[in-house]
């Protein structure tokens, strides 16, 4: 007798080895061709779909969920589910996963590449050197903040929080302030080295702010003019969390002023879009949305996705499912 296998949809161009180990357990249809899709195109392509596996740019929401009354798991490829209405997909009873953990300690990293590089002006020294204008040397020249011994402040707890907290106090010797929604238990500051303070103090007081906050619609804007206007002039700001957590516009516009000595931003509002304002100071690192971006970690952010489909069909719960969806078929 035959069995039919569960209907999968992957959403953009992954691994081909992880294409092919979802096509042993499931019968597979591959965007090869890694065209984005808009909503109607997508919930077109799901429509006859038992699972899908995302890559945190596909909306997940009531009006895709209407029209695609077979799906019953979206595996992200991210540990971010800002794409997921986690209400709408709970109330069609579909589960929803990410990729928690194995991205962790990449992303740390280039967070804080990302502090380096904006506290000494890398992007604008090499756009100097690249156009030829590098005929002498200056005692001033490009001359940035001190990293070492400085104070680092970190906008969200979590994982990837904690790990760039561990990089500048052990590695750097900085003084490393947090704020998170809730306070980490004494013994992983005491890891971390790190001081829980207030929003407003650590604006303050922090000469790096780092943001790490996951995207909700509390978090939308938590850095806009005002929260600007509070940092030091010398102070550097870096997001590697998500777009719309900082008010690009209000960014641009403070750092044109030199309101704040300069930042570094792996994401934006209306990615890939980048607010022209940005794109005209010279006092901003930008990189497209690549903290996650090593060889091992995106295959391992992939194969977490299949294993999450594979033990939702095959064993009846995912992995890593998101809060607040179905965890079990």
């Amino acid at each position: 007798m035959t069995v039919n296998k569960p209907r999968i949809l992957v959403a953009r161009r992954i691994f081909p080895e992880v294409v092919e180990r979802l096509r042993t357990h499931f019968e597979v249809q591959s965007n090869d061709e890694d065209v984005a899709w808009g909503a109607a195109e997508l919930a077109e392509r799901l429509a006859d779909k038992d699972g899908a596996l995302t890559t945190g740019s596909q909306r997940i929401d009531a009006q895709l969920l209407a029209a695609c009354p077979r799906l019953k798991i979206v595996a992200n490829m991210a540990v971010g589910y800002n794409n997921f209405d986690v209400d709408a997909m709970s109330e069609a009873g579909v589960v929803g996963t990410n990729t928690p953990d194995v991205l962790t300690e990449t992303t740390a990293d280039f967070g804080f590449a990302l502090v380096l590089a904006t506290a000494r002006r890398m992007t604008e020294a090499e756009h100097y050197l690249r156009a030829g204008r590098w005929q002498h040397w200056s005692y001033d020249m490009f001359a940035g903040a001190e990293v070492h011994g400085s104070t680092l402040g970190i906008l969200g707890m979590g994982r990837i929080g904690q790990a760039i907290a561990r990089r500048g106090a052990h590695g750097f010797g900085m003084r490393v302030l947090y704020h998170n929604r809730s306070r980490l238990a004494p013994e992983v500051e005491a890891e971390c080295r790190a001081a829980y303070v207030s929003k407003e103090d650590l604006l303050a007081q922090a000469d790096h702010l780092v943001l790490v906050l996951p995207y909700t619609a509390e978090s939308h804007h938590a850095i806009g003019a005002a929260e600007l206007a509070r940092m030091k002039p010398t102070a550097t700001l870096v997001n590697i969390a998500r777009g719309g957590i900082v008010d690009d516009a209000a960014l641009a516009r403070a750092l044109k002023e030199r309101r704040i000595a300069a930042a570094g931003l792996d994401v934006f509002e209306g990615e890939p879009s980048v607010h022209p304002g940005l794109l005209e100071v010279p006092n901003v690192v930008l990189t497209p949305h690549i903290a996650s971006a090593t060889v091992a970690t995106r295959l391992a952010m992939a194969s977490l996705a299949a294993d999450n489909l594979i033990a939702f069909f095959k064993e009846g719960r995912a992995l890593t499912p998101v809060p607040g969806t179905a965890a079990t078929t």
